[in-house]
């Protein structure tokens, strides 16, 4: 098989194709013989990890080419009952326990499980265990825990944070940048959104927070989203995305990116790809509270899936004068992320009294929760009486918000506390909601694109 190496899970990958699309986009960033494309993944969530291992298992053999590294904080600790848990996962894959042996790693997770020692998330996570996602091992990565020392020569920085920590991270990168001769290049993986309400109501995606933070021109900023469950995509399951940007970088990490199980294409539209990454998550925690209120009744979850579609289209249509439709893989992503998503999983276990909003949106073995800050942002900034929009049927101005009905109700559940979260099921039977194919007619007819949204004249 000459030319052919094996990804970890035994499937195999052609290698001169590999070294060729390096070199081409090692060419691209102007590097030299002997000096390797420096790519780091900030942040260790399981999008963010798993986004990393996928490069060390692609490249990682082209050592003097290219290094992959992953950065999180250290000092973290990993309970006793995950140390539990990561003993079984461990000796019920022999290829994990071969490999812990044959590093002289083993030993530390049998003295875990047993309470003599204290394992850290960092440590587990050069190992290949995530702790959002302990059940899938991934390969051994190259973990970093300062900051300064992972970003401050990188090439590429992959944005694995939650939009929440996104402008505090990269405003601590940019003191690190301010010698840099050459402009890095930062792909974001991050779903959700900050809501500014001056100088005028806007929101601000996560790609505008690295610029804020940063500097660094939009045009070096790109956006990966599609339709994805990460523990899925790294056991090679089919999957696809998109990397929205500026043309100049994301054909070539398009291409660069795509493997034979995991199809990248491009796409321009930044805004609409990223606003509905923030957006799915929302709507996806409702997704979840129906599915565990009308035990899984396939018509319930149609019946919303039709609803919050449409407030989908509508609320992009606000933000972007010809905003992408909500078709193929963006439809797709939706779609995945309201059946199978750490959204969907905590409006059932909201649903099923297992969680309370009052425990927060960080949850142990999840990780954050983007969908509940994205709520409290959109119902925000789509209450602003600066936005109203003509009512279709009351012929009277109203604040955007008024006809997102799923959205409202999701606020007054998760945030303002008003509500149970029966009142999603009370929101999808009330007759006085409007029919979803007005909703989108509506937005379609382009009467209430607001580029203030996007902070534009």
């Amino acid at each position: 098989m000459v030319g052919m190496v094996p990804y970890s899970n035994g499937s195999l990958q052609n290698f001169n194709g590999l070294e060729e699309k390096l070199g081409d986009l090692r060419a691209l960033v102007g590097k030299a013989d002997g000096d390797p494309l420096r790519i780091v993944s900030v942040g260790a969530g399981a999008w963010g990890s798993v986004f990393a291992a996928i490069l060390q298992d692609t490249y990682g053999q082209f050592r003097d080419k290219i290094q992959i590294r992953i950065w999180r904080r250290a000092g973290r600790a990993v309970d006793r009952g995950t140390a539990e848990h990561l003993f079984e996962v461990i000796n019920s894959r022999e290829d994990v326990l071969r490999r812990l042996i044959r590093r002289c790693a083993y030993l530390k997770y049998v003295e875990a499980r047993l309470g003599d020692r204290t394992l850290f998330v960092d440590e587990i996570l050069k190992d290949g265990f995530c702790l959002n996602m302990i059940d899938t091992p991934l390969c051994p990565l190259k973990v970093v825990t300062n900051l300064q020392e992972a970003v401050w020569d990188a090439d590429i920085v992959v944005n694995g944070l939650p939009s929440t920590e996104t402008r505090e991270i990269f405003e601590e990168i940019s003191k690190f940048w301010h010698e840099r001769i050459t402009v890095p290049i930062i792909i974001s993986l991050a779903k959700g959104i900050e809501a500014a309400l001056e100088p005028v109501p806007h929101i601000i995606t996560p790609t505008k927070m690295i610029h804020q933070a940063t500097g660094v021109p939009m045009e070096n900023i790109l956006y990966l989203g599609g339709p994805n469950i990460a523990s899925e995509i790294y056991n090679k399951e089919y999957a696809n995305a998109r990397i929205c940007g500026a043309e100049k970088w994301r054909k070539p990490l398009a291409k660069f990116l795509r493997q034979p199980q995991f199809t990248v294409w491009d796409n321009s539209d930044l805004v609409t790809h990223e606003v509905m990454g923030g957006l799915k998550n929302v709507y996806a925690i409702g997704a979840g509270m129906v599915a565990a209120l009308t035990n899984e009744s396939a018509t319930s979850k149609s019946v919303y899936f039709a609803h919050c579609t449409s407030e989908m289209i509508f609320i992009t249509h606000l933000l972007a004068e010809k905003p992408e439709k909500l078709a193929g893989p963006l439809l797709a992503d939706t779609y995945v992320t309201l059946l199978k998503g750490r959204n969907a999983w905590y409006g059932q276990m909201l649903a099923k009294g297992q969680l309370s909003p009052d425990m927060g949106d960080s949850i142990s073995g999840k990780g954050m929760i983007q969908g509940v800050s994205a709520v409290k942002a959109f119902f925000e900034l789509l209450s602003q009486s600066s936005l109203n929009v003509l009512h279709p049927e009351e012929n009277k101005p109203v604040a955007p918000v008024e006809l997102c009905p799923i959205l409202k109700t999701l606020y007054k559940i998760l945030i303002s506390r008003e509500q149970s979260t029966q009142a999603i099921l009370k929101a999808l039977r009330d007759e006085n909601l409007n029919d979803p194919r007005e909703r989108i007619e509506i937005a379609q007819s382009h009467a209430f694109y607001k580029p203030s949204l996007l902070g534009q004249p």
